[in-house]
């Protein structure tokens, strides 16, 4: 028998039977960022993309894509989620975009991969949007910043205040 999570008697990759595990309010908050040239930063802050308004497209496919992260990630248990939040920080010292992604749900099993695919999302948006300036834009840092809620309560990154 494997000590492994997902992979069954037989050693074959597995979903986790949650079914047994109470539903607990659950919480996660993920990050990420993108760095650019100054031009796309410019470009994105004065809305003045070719495409649109880059942060607004960017924040509804980061919430999509969290809501859709059991049809990306083989062996994630579809989640009813309750909140997810995307936000956006300019950052000239990048320069770049920051992002955040938060979601919340109540369930047998965590929502970290949800807040992670969706900052992962929204920064591949800002990239389609804003490729036609900068082509050499690069996605960096996208991970967990903190988790709530299950078995095992409360984790925060290092680094990261605590909630």
């Amino acid at each position: 028998m494997s000590d492994l999570s997902h992979v069954n008697r037989a050693g074959e990759a597995s979903m986790v039977d949650v079914s047994a595990k109470p539903a607990t309010t659950r919480a996660a908050r993920a990050g990420g960022h993108i760095v650019m040239s100054a031009a796309a930063l410019h470009a994105i802050r004065g809305n003045t993309v070719a495409k649109g308004d880059v942060l607004a497209v960017a924040r509804i496919a980061g919430i999509l894509a969290a809501k859709r992260t059991a049809d990306l990630i083989p062996l994630c248990h579809p989640l009813p989620l309750t909140d997810v939040q995307v936000r956006f920080a300019l950052d000239d010292a990048l320069p770049g975009v920051r992002c955040e992604a938060e979601a919340r749900t109540v369930g047998p099993t965590g929502v970290e991969m949800e807040a992670i695919t969706a900052v992962s999302v929204a920064l591949v948006t800002i990239y389609d949007m804003a490729k036609s300036i900068d082509k050499g834009m690069r996605i960096d840092g996208v991970r967990l910043l903190e988790k709530s809620g299950g078995k095992s309560g409360t984790w925060v990154a290092p680094g990261e205040p605590a909630p």
